[in-house]
Order: C-alpha cells, then sequence, then structure tokens
C-alpha cells in the first residue's frame, strides 16, 4: 500500500492504537471523531466531554501563553469516589468488619489548590492527609475540617511538630503519631505528659519484603524508615512502663511507590499484618491499619508489572487487600481493623495536563546528492557516493558498514585539512542518503540485522517544545520515567515524522528521548509535519504526581500559567482557577537578585553608553522599555 492511500485511509482509530490512549487515558481521556483529543472527567456522566483544543483556545483568547498547566478538578473527585467505592464493595464481597479509610500524602503535591480540592471532595468519604514534616501538618490542619478523617504523621519529629500534633489530639483531630524511628517515642511521652494530651500513637514496621520498581529501597532491612521487630518491642516495653500501650492503635508500612506487580503487594500485607497481630497479643489497642502507598499508575497502558504500568486493576488491588488482610486476622481471631491507604499518585496523576507548543523542527539533511559533482571532488567522497549508487535490499549491511567507514575517514581528512568545509558536507550529505536508503529498505527485509535494528532513530526529528524537562517532568530526567505525551489536535490525520522532543533549556539533558510502548519504550514519536503559521500542541498526561513540586529552575524557567477547568453535567465547563506563571523578575529574585537593583544598574550602564555616545537618549529610553518588559514578562519561548 502506498503512502498517499496508508494516508487516505488514516483513522482516529489508528491514532487511538498508535498513542495507546484507551490504555492509559483510564476512561478519561479519548479521541473526537474530528482528531481532538475529548476529556471525560466525570465517572458516572460517559457523554460528557471537553475538547480539549477548544480549551486551549479559550485559554489563549484570555491572554496566557504557552506552556500550561491544565488540571481538572473533577478527575480528582472521580478518583477519589473510585477509591472508596471499589474499596466498599470488596468490604462488602469479603463481610469484612472493618471499614476503609484513604488519606492523601500532602508530598505527592503540596500545592493548595491540590490540598483544598481533596479535603473538600473527600468529605463525604472521612479521606484525610498524610504529613511528613512540620510545614505539611501545619497546612493539613488549616484545611482537615472532618474530625472523622485521619490525619497520619510521619517523617522526623521535633517537639514543636509534636505539640501541634498533641494540641489536634485535644482539638478532636484523629491525629495519628507514626513511630520512625527509636528516638521519638520518648519525646513524644515527655510532650505528652508536660501538656497532659494523651497522643495516638502509630509505629512504622521496616518490612523485609521488597517490591520491583524505581522505589525498591522503600522496603527491606536497609530502608531508612521505621523500626525493627527489636524496636518495636522495646518501644512496646516502654508504653507499657508508662501506663499508654492503649495508645498504640495503628501500624504503619510503606512497600514503595509505583509499584507494578500485585504478588508484591499480598506478600507485603501477609508479613505486615503477622506484626499486627503480635501487637494485638503484646495487648496493644490497635485497630487501624496503614499500607502506606504503591498503588500504581498505568503509564503505558500495558497492564504489565513494567515499573511504568501495573498487572491489576483498582478493583483487584482493593478485593487482594481485603482477602489477604482477612486471611492472617481470621486465623487469630482478631478484630477487623480501619484499613488506611495512602495512595497519592494514584489520586492525582490524572488530574494535570501539561500543554506545551512546538516552535521550531529539524532534521537530518537527505535532500538528493547533486548530480554532477565538482572536478575536484576527493575520491573518499566519490567512493561514499559509489555505495550510495550501488545500494540495495541483498547488501544494506555491507553499504551500511561502507558507509560508516568512509564517513569516519572523511571526518578525520577534515580534522586535518585534507578536506574543505564544503567536501566535509557534500560527505555528510551523501552519508545520510545512504543511511536513509537503508532505512527505507529495512521493511523489505524478513531479518533485520542487529546493526540496523534502531536506524530510523538515526533518522529522527528534532521537535523543539516550549517547555522545561526539570520544571514540569523532572522525573523524566531524573530517574527516566515515562509519561504519556501525543499531538492534542489532528489525530485524523496520518503523523509522518518520527521525532524527539527537546525542551528550551541550554542542556543535553533537555529532552524527551523515551516514550511509551506496549512492548517496552518507544525510542522515537510519531508526528505530524508542523504546517507554517500554525500552531502544533502535544500534551504530557498523567503528570500530576511530584512534577508540579520538584521542578527546579533550571535556565531560569519557574512555574508556568496554570488553569484548573470544571466541568458541568450539561457539558460545559469553567475556568475555576487561574495561575499567572513565574516573570522573570519572580525566578530572578528567587535566586536573590533584586529585580528594583538590576533595573537601576542597567540604567546606569546604558548611562554610560550615552556618555561614550554609543546609543542617544531617545535609543536608551527604547532599551529600558525593552529591558524592564522582559522582567515582567514570562521566562518561556513567547511568539
Amino acid at each position: 500500500m502506498n503512502l498517499k492511500h496508508s494516508m487516505e485511509r488514516w483513522t482516529v482509530e489508528d491514532s487511538a492504537d498508535l498513542y495507546h490512549i484507551r490504555e492509559w487515558g483510564a476512561g478519561y481521556f479519548s479521541i473526537s471523531d474530528k482528531g481532538d483529543v475529548l476529556v471525560t472527567p466525570l465517572r458516572e456522566k460517559k457523554d460528557v466531554s471537553v475538547n480539549l483544543p477548544e480549551i486551549i483556545s479559550g485559554i489563549m483568547a484570555r491572554g496566557y501563553a504557552m506552556p500550561m498547566l491544565l488540571r481538572f478538578e473533577d478527575i480528582l473527585d472521580s478518583q477519589i469516589t473510585q477509591m472508596h467505592e471499589s474499596f466498599r464493595s470488596a468490604i462488602a464481597k469479603f463481610d469484612y468488619k472493618g471499614e476503609f479509610k484513604g488519606v492523601y500524602p500532602i508530598k505527592v503535591n503540596q500545592q493548595k489548590q491540590v490540598i483544598e480540592t481533596i479535603t473538600r471532595i473527600g468529605k463525604v468519604y472521612h479521606h484525610g492527609l498524610e504529613a511528613g514534616s512540620k510545614a505539611e501538618l501545619i497546612a493539613a490542619l488549616s484545611f482537615l475540617e472532618d474530625k472523622e478523617a485521619c490525619l497520619v504523621c510521619n517523617g522526623y519529629k521535633d517537639r514543636e511538630f509534636i505539640d501541634l500534633g498533641l494540641y489536634a489530639c485535644k482539638m478532636g483531630f484523629k491525629c495519628f503519631f507514626v513511630l520512625e524511628m527509636p528516638g521519638e517515642l520518648e519525646l513524644i511521652l515527655e510532650r505528652s505528659q508536660a501538656l497532659g494530651i494523651q497522643p495516638l500513637l502509630g509505629v512504622r514496621f521496616k518490612l523485609s519484603t521488597q517490591a520491583g520498581g524505581h522505589w525498591t529501597e522503600s522496603g527491606g532491612d536497609r530502608s531508612i524508615f521505621g523500626l525493627t521487630i527489636s524496636q518495636i518491642i522495646e518501644s512496646i516495653e516502654k508504653l507499657k512502663n508508662a501506663n499508654m500501650l492503649d495508645c498504640l492503635q495503628l501500624l504503619h508500612y510503606h512497600l514503595g511507590s509505583q509499584i507494578p506487580n500485585i504478588r508484591d503487594i499480598r506478600s507485603s500485607i501477609q508479613e505486615a499484618c503477622r506484626v499486627y497481630a503480635g501487637l494485638v497479643h503484646e495487648g496493644a489497642a490497635m485497630g487501624y491499619f496503614d499500607l502506606g502507598g504503591g498503588l500504581a499508575v498505568d503509564y503505558d497502558g500495558s497492564h504489565t508489572n513494567y515499573m511504568n504500568s501495573r498487572n491489576y486493576t483498582l478493583d483487584e488491588y482493593c478485593a487482594d487487600v481485603i482477602e489477604a488482610i482477612m486471611e492472617i486476622l481470621i486465623e487469630n481471631d482478631i478484630t477487623h481493623p480501619t484499613i488506611i491507604t495512602e495512595s497519592g499518585r494514584a489520586t492525582v496523576a490524572y488530574y494535570s495536563v501539561l500543554l506545551f507548543n512546538i516552535f521550531d523542527t529539524s532534521s537530518i539533511d537527505t535532500d538528493s546528492v547533486p548530480k554532477e559533482l565538482p572536478e575536484e571532488t576527493p575520491d573518499i567522497i566519490l567512493n561514499m557516493l559509489e555505495v550510495l549508487k550501488s545500494l540495495n535490499v541483498r547488501n544494506l549491511q555491507e553499504c551500511y558498514n561502507d558507509a560508516l567507514y568512509y564517513r569516519d575517514q572523511i571526518r578525520q581528512m577534515f580534522k586535518i585539512g585534507d578536506l574543505s568545509l564544503r567536501q566535509r558536507a557534500l560527505g555528510d550529505k551523501i552519508f545520510w542518503n545512504i543511511i536513509q536508503a537503508v532505512s527505507d529498505n529495512i521493511k523489505n527485509l524478513k531479518f533485520v540485522p542487529k546493526d540496523l535494528t534502531d536506524i530510523d532513530i538515526a533518522l529522527c526529528d528534532t521537535y523543539y517544545a516550549n517547555f522545561s524537562v526539570f520544571q514540569s517532568l523532572p522525573d523524566s530526567w531524573a530517574i527516566g520515567h515515562l509519561f504519556p505525551v501525543m499531538p492534542v489536535h489532528r489525530l485524523a490525520e496520518m503523523p509522518l515524522r518520527n521525532a524527539i522532543l527537546a525542551d528550551i533549556t541550554c542542556d543535553c539533558d533537555g529532552k524527551i528521548d523515551r516514550f511509551i510502548d506496549k512492548q517496552g519504550v518507544r525510542r522515537a514519536l510519531k508526528l505530524h509535519t508542523v504546517k507554517e503559521n500554525e500552531d502544533y500542541y502535544l500534551g504530557a498526561f498523567l503528570v500530576g504526581a511530584y512534577q508540579e513540586t520538584l521542578g527546579d529552575l533550571h535556565n531560569l524557567l519557574g512555574d508556568t500559567n496554570v488553569v484548573s477547568i470544571r466541568v458541568f453535567e450539561d457539558g460545559s465547563y469553567s475556568f475555576v482557577r487561574e495561575i499567572e506563571g513565574d516573570s522573570v523578575a519572580d525566578v530572578l529574585s528567587y535566586v536573590e537578585y533584586d529585580p528594583k537593583n538590576m533595573t537601576k544598574r542597567f540604567r546606569a550602564t546604558a548611562e554610560q553608553a550615552i556618555r561614550e555616545k554609543l546609543i542617544t537618549p531617545q535609543e536608551r529610553r527604547e532599551i529600558m522599555n525593552m529591558y524592564e518588559e522582559g522582567l515582567r514578562g514570562y521566562p518561556y519561548f513567547e511568539q
């Protein structure tokens, strides 16, 4: 089938298959008949969708520029609802006698809007918060109004942290201090006695079970948080001596984040349940079993135990948790506890989309070689041209090897001055024509030699994207995490270019060259040819967890513009929050520059240029206006 015929037959279904949007989209993201990405944020209203390119048009009309972080509050609502309803269903199915209460770990996304939305939406389910620092506890107490919700305090705790948590207990909050290290208990008991307030205590058990994935060291004997069995026994003795063993009511453990294999989750529950049963037999009051985080997000849609996926559904996860707990506790005749999970990633990942435009592209020079070469063309280049002319499907490997040899010889001759600049350019052009021809012929081979399997990657275009990997997708750079990336429009057209994405930072690591694929990792992304004078928009999806708060100021590129959307049942939507991104002055102030002082210094420099007759007073005014406008401007690429 020729290319023209393929392009004519291309449909949005082909795009859906190419970008795997049905698999990772979890029902929230799809493609319209026109070829635009649709967002369906209401779980109970599958017929209500909003058009992403239309939202972009509305954002731009309001004066905001790309890049843009778009948040869908309804997706948060749907995720919290789905988690609690799935647990309720499993509890009913297995006749579990306890209940489920989720808590959201603030560290996953500390933005005020996120915490405000979660506490508001989660009230109906008594969805609580987890604080791992003093600042997070202070934030939690200002937004958590539901006294039935759990407030779990993890991390290192000083006197001020402990006093604040004790007062929270006195005010009626279910505020648990989780013992992370042996020395914490003495300080908690001391402050409890001084203030006359009984604490709610938990203990974090250091699992021997370890899971696969990026965060495997969260479990195991060498994990930095938690108590060993011996240290737990010592804590029990101290509580008995203080006549406060009834304060110990919670067992906590944390297997890790993004656990892809359900078998690891069941194994960890089995181990932790034995500890829970032991604490009950020791006389601790207990009643709460905190499984920590780990519920994974299927970023690549493969439904496997690959680190960017998961081999279970949410319903399977809830059922396995309930069943695994009951197996151990029924055997020990122990009352079923309230189950807590700290599922942060699965709660917020889906609700944020990073939108950005492509402002330029570059490609390998594979223009046709001139029919007639200059008379003084060196033999080495003529030999390279002969390789190109003789190439056919039967000698691809041989031609590839010869091309590499001649290319290296040409480069060496250029270094020592035996070839001119134009001759070197001609040699490069012929070389890339050979590589293109090899790539075009590979499809005709039944067996592709190992050296040629990734040859199309060498021919990839570079699409220059208006965002910073370090600011908006730090996990992509730091740990090689994969996020779904795709165009948000033109999806009824066949994408013809293989591309990698380069951001606007001045850094060779500022790129995305690994993309999701059901079979592993794709080294290039299929994109459309960028049309002149027409914007081309891409989206990075499932970026709500960690990415908004881990970003840095590489090249002084600050926070992007943020818009939050609320969708109504009739399909209309409202821009409920708009947060203007950092200006150049903002990011400079973050690194201790004073924009007013900078303006004053530059004005003096410009005045000196007048005295030296380099510029006129009128030009100074124009230069200063431009400088001050730059300080007020958006640090990203502006058209």
